[in-house]
């Protein structure tokens, strides 16, 4: 007798298992054979309801996160999507419509990125949703670029904009907040589909492989993940605040209250890339960000030395954060 795990399992995430190797998810595990000359990269990041997401957010819009997260990971470490796992603990009863919505989203990014689902895991909880997902991809052998790397004199450059997502919560937690801001509804639509649906930086993966030194994605605030690329490199860092570049969302509502600029340096899930590389390499690579629609801006420098980096505002004075990320504990 097939089992409703079984029942779910094929109707909602069959479809998604498009590699051979994933035995049409009728097996307890599946067989992925590494291309020739290559190493994989392996990446895992959880979701769950009341902390990554607002219970009514759109089910699509909690898939299509919780991948791409990972998909910003890998990104960042310049690998190619290859498949991912999926863990997915879901209240009980089951909302089969919620199910629908969720795996049509999940799905609708597996094919865009090219990234198939190959096995993983439902259960049932008496919590929130939770979305768990362990994605891999892969790198040429030895082409992984790691936190660790970055050396004294090398450029620190980001890719698209930060603080848009940090914004957007903001505004989903108080929704009167962007009136104060004077947004209007492009720019207030804008920050929160940021905190909605992360964009990753695929784009730029093979580039990074070719002129970053060091690279990783920011996920808990651009102040504390240099912190930690620094600190894994063994230097330090200065950062021109006034550089660090802003969507015209989160340049009204830094306008409208400057406080917000520690809220945009360490609020988190931005899903950007922060990567040091030497001062000439920067061209180049701006010429490859270009060709693939990302932009990509300089802000500051690598510096010899062990003191967490320096955040330098317009008055020329070194800024001071409450917290510099986001932490679970």
């Amino acid at each position: 007798m097939t089992s409703g795990e079984d029942r779910l399992i094929a109707r909602f995430f069959k479809p998604l298992a498009t590699h051979p190797g994933a035995l049409a998810l009728t097996d307890d595990a599946a067989i992925f054979d590494p291309p020739a000359g290559y190493e994989l990269v392996l990446t895992a990041d959880a979701l769950a309801g009341g902390v990554h997401f607002f219970q009514d957010d759109p089910p699509d819009l909690i898939a299509r996160k919780a991948l791409r997260v990972n998909l910003s990971d890998l990104a960042a470490k310049g690998a190619k999507p290859l498949g991912f796992l999926l863990t997915l603990a879901l209240p009980s009863p089951i909302d089969d419509g919620w199910l629908g919505r969720f795996s049509a989203g999940l799905r609708a990014d597996a094919d865009t990125f090219l990234c198939p689902l190959f096995g993983g895991d439902t259960i049932r909880t008496s919590g929130p949703v939770t979305v768990s997902i362990f994605a891999f991809g892969s790198v040429p052998r030895g082409g992984m670029v790691k936190r660790a790397g970055a050396k004294a004199g090398d450029r620190i450059v980001v890719t698209g904009t930060i603080g848009d997502a940090a914004l957007g919560l903001a505004i989903r937690k108080q929704p009167d907040i962007a009136r104060s801001w004077k947004l209007d509804v492009a720019l207030h639509d804008h920050l929160i589909d940021r905190y909605l649906v992360p964009q990753p930086r695929l784009g730029l993966a093979e580039a990074l492989r070719f002129h970053a030194s060091a690279a990783m994605d920011v996920s808990d605030g651009l102040a504390g993940d240099l912190t930690k690329l620094c600190g894994v490199s063994g230097v330090s860092a200065e950062i021109s605040v006034a550089a660090v570049p802003l969507s015209a969302g989160a340049q009204a509502a830094l306008k409208s209250d400057a406080r917000l600029a520690e809220t945009i340096l360490t609020g988190g899930d931005d899903y950007e890339i922060v990567c040091a590389m030497k001062r000439d390499e920067v061209p180049a690579f701006s010429a490859l960000a270009a060709v693939a629609g990302i932009a990509v801006t300089d802000i500051g420098v690598v510096m010899a030395g062990h003191e967490e980096p320096r955040f330098i505002d317009a008055a020329g004075a070194s800024m001071s954060f409450s917290r510099k990320s986001f932490s679970h504990f």
